[in-house]
């Protein structure tokens, strides 16, 4: 048995206290499995220490909300017995080690999230950052990543609908890969992880446990440095063929009657699903490891309670022989190994054995409820000036529009979202592209609609103000499809907190978050915490990243953001004030990234969100786009090269604005209508009766977009925004 020395100690992650507190939870030394089980049960990737305190503010309540955070993923109800489960989770730093496989992983753990809760998933989103295209990483990166997710969701048959990918320097030594899941339960038949019933039999199945994952989530909750890539057999190995029998065999034991909790292994593997399970039970479990199914010779009791070893799951049966058999016959079917591992005890202990030895015998509330909770230290970020759109350089509207739309933030991501089977399982009604991804209830006439929101830079700005934005853009990106907004999951992805001023961006976004979500009735049902995304002392653009989850109740009613009709008048929703601090504009066309970001006003949104959704119920509306990254010009731009024919657009600018602050400002709470003039008094009665601004701004025709005596064909814009990212891509692959 190895010794536990203070570098022991220190290459597990703790810290003096709470290497003190260990000592008085047990009232005696660790053994090194013990010890390895703390490690991960307390890293910030699996007890959230650094960031519970500030999770607790955010509303996770409604009337439709089934279930908030503290499960495997969150539930809300959409009416007629139908419940849509769904959560969005992290695989960031296994991803930069090795991206092919972190990424697989990723989307395989996010999906038995949501299928070991008893639903069938129905669509995955993903939510992508990465470093400067220059850097001689990038292009690698983004070509496993890709590859990875569409490796996966394609093998296991669910269809990947849509997500957003940027580009910054930020991400150079750390990029993001976020990772959601829908899917669609019957609200009487939902899974739950709590253990119960005392000497209840507890059974491991899926794959085999081997090696591989050791020490994922502590990696994860640990800054890289330039050993990064010594930490590659941290990064788990996903099977998505295997994955395609566990959702098959749990969703058929679940119409069994015979589970009584059930839970996946993600990170920190068996420890996690064994400790939590029992935890909300408030009992123990006496496990017998020798039972467990392995593929590795020789593994040491350590190695088994840490291993991450993908496709794995445990849950609690029914007791007596009946149940065990009809379970065990369905894992045979499928053929995924069946085992009983151990049985519920009323000790509130986990008793570990190995060849017949006591390897572990801890306390199961301590360490899964008493891990440290940190009131960090923060300070909160210097308030930026306002920009003066009058003093930032004015450039032809069309050359500018073509700068824009070529840039590897605004180009069309077509390369990678063709990679994805987005229309497997045949209820997908609008592919990726679009606002949000509108994925029909199998066999009705509703649909949920799906999306990914967050502006980083924004929220490096003035972390307030952009995690309310992110909030408020997923709202809009529902709304323009005509869906309800229900629920956000949301992955909160930072630096180091342990740094002031990184915890200071976490906590005010937290906070900005949590009002737009009670302003706008968008509670937070689950999500995930991703800190220390840090490279040797650079930290990433702070990004929480927000899944948006909306119903449809007439499927049918949907609509895109193409442009439909010649002759058609575009309407713009929202006030505009040309505000361009922290605008892609200032960005890419003047090469700073200064100024306060837009701000929300949270009630004008409410207000134009149910007008647009109410326009759209009542079929005004033709085609519809938020206005966001770029400002009005690129949102007008992106509906003409949405369409068939390529319409384009006259538009006419007001004269009490800069041009170019009108063009490319990104004020926020904006959406671009298509409406027939047979409709457009009535939208804009409409929008009177909600006191909400609206203006004709132009008319759809032809095929050049024009403003302020410039213009520039829409087949010109298409091959710019088309080509960036497959030139890209290209790069690296003629290179091989």
């Amino acid at each position: 048995m190895s010794k536990i020395t203070p570098e022991v100690i220190a290459s597990h992650g703790f810290k003096a206290d709470e290497y003190a507190k260990i000592l008085e939870i047990l009232g005696r030394e660790p053994n090194l499995t013990e010890l390895g089980i703390f490690s991960v049960m307390w890293s910030e990737h699996c007890s959230y220490k650094s960031s519970k305190k500030w999770l607790k503010t955010l509303p996770t309540k409604a009337p439709w909300v089934i279930c908030g955070p503290g499960e495997n993923a969150g539930i809300i109800d959409i009416g007629d017995g139908d419940a849509i489960v769904f959560k969005m989770e992290s695989h960031n730093h296994p991803s930069f080690i090795e991206p092919y496989q972190g990424a697989a992983t990723g989307v395989g753990g996010i999906l038995r999230d949501v299928f070991t809760m008893g639903a069938r998933p129905i669509a995955n989103m993903n939510a992508l950052r990465f470093g400067d295209p220059s850097h001689p990483k990038t292009r690698h990166l983004v070509a496993g990543v890709v590859a990875g997710i569409g490796g996966y969701g394609n093998c296991v048959g669910v269809p990947t609908v849509g997500g957003e990918t940027n580009f910054h320097s930020s991400y150079n030594g750390n990029i993001l890969v976020n990772a959601m899941t829908v899917g669609l339960a019957q609200k009487d038949n939902i899974f739950y992880s709590a253990a119960a019933g005392i000497g209840n039999p507890v059974v491991y199945f899926g794959s085999k446990t081997g090696r591989d994952g050791i020490h994922g989530a502590t990696m994860a909750s640990a800054e890289f440095d330039e050993k990064s890539d010594e930490k590659r057999p941290t990064v788990q190995v996903g099977d998505p063929f295997t994955e395609k029998l566990l959702i098959e065999a749990c969703l058929e034991l679940m119409a069994t009657d015979t589970i009584v909790a059930i839970q996946d292994m993600g990170a920190a593997g068996l420890t996690s699903s064994s400790f939590e399970m029992a935890s909300k039970g408030g009992l123990g479990i006496e496990m017998d490891l020798d039972a467990v199914p392995m593929r590795e010779d020789g593994m040491t009791a350590y190695e088994i309670m840490l291993s991450e070893s993908q496709e794995r799951m445990l849950m609690v049966l029914k007791p007596g022989p009946e149940a065990e058999a009809k379970a065990k016959a369905i894992m045979d079917k499928w053929e995924l190994d069946f085992a009983v591992v151990g049985h519920l005890t009323a000790t509130g202990r986990m008793v570990l054995k190995r060849h017949g030895e006591v390897v572990a015998d801890l306390p199961i509330d301590p360490l899964a409820l008493a891990s440290p909770e940190y009131d960090r230290p923060w300070v909160a970020p210097t308030k930026r000036p306002v920009i003066d759109a009058k003093e930032v350089k004015a450039v032809c509207p069309a050359e500018a529009l073509k700068t824009l739309l070529a840039c590897p933030d605004l180009a069309s991501k077509r390369w990678i979202y063709q990679q994805y089977d987005h229309m497997v399982m045949g209820d997908t009604v609008q592919r990726p592209g679009g606002d949000a991804a509108v994925v029909r209830i199998h066999g009705k006439d509703k649909a949920v609609a799906i999306t990914t929101d967050v502006t980083p830079r924004y929220v490096l700005a003035d972390p307030y103000e952009g995690g309310r934005q992110a909030v408020a853009e997923a709202y809009r990106n529902l709304s323009a499809v005509g869906a309800v907004p229900m629920a956000i999951t949301d992955n909160l992805n930072f630096g180091n907190p342990e740094k002031p001023e990184i915890m200071g961006q976490i906590v005010e976004s937290i906070r900005g978050m949590g009002q737009a979500c009670r302003e706008l009735d968008f509670p937070v049902v689950s999500g995930n915490v991703s800190l220390y995304n840090e490279t040797q002392g650079v930290a990433i653009q702070p990004t929480p990243a927000i899944g948006g989850v909306g119903l449809l109740e007439d499927v049918n009613k949907s609509v895109g953001l193409a442009f439909k009709e010649e002759g058609s008048s575009i309407v713009l929703i929202g006030e505009t004030k040309g505000w361009l601090g922290a605008s892609l504009y200032l960005r890419e066309i003047c090469g700073s990234e200064e100024g306060a970001p837009p701000p929300v006003a949270l009630h004008r949104e409410r207000r134009a969100g149910e007008l647009v959704r109410q326009l759209i119920g009542d079929e005004q509306v033709l085609a519809c786009h938020d206005v966001s990254d770029g400002g009005l010009l690129v949102a007008v731009a992106e509906m003409a090269m949405a369409s068939a024919a390529h319409l384009g657009a006259q538009l006419d600018a007001p004269s009490s604005l800069p041009l170019h602050a009108w063009c490319f400002g990104e004020d926020q709470g904006r959406y671009v209508l298509e409406v027939r003039d047979s409709d457009l008094a009535s939208v804009l009665e409409e929008a009177l009766e909600h006191d909400t601004a609206a203006r004709v701004i132009g008319k759809t025709g032809g095929h050049v977009i024009s403003v302020g005596g410039r213009a520039v064909r829409v087949d010109e814009l298409f091959v710019a925004n088309e080509g960036w990212l497959p030139a890209f891509m290209g790069a690296e692959m003629s290179g091989h």
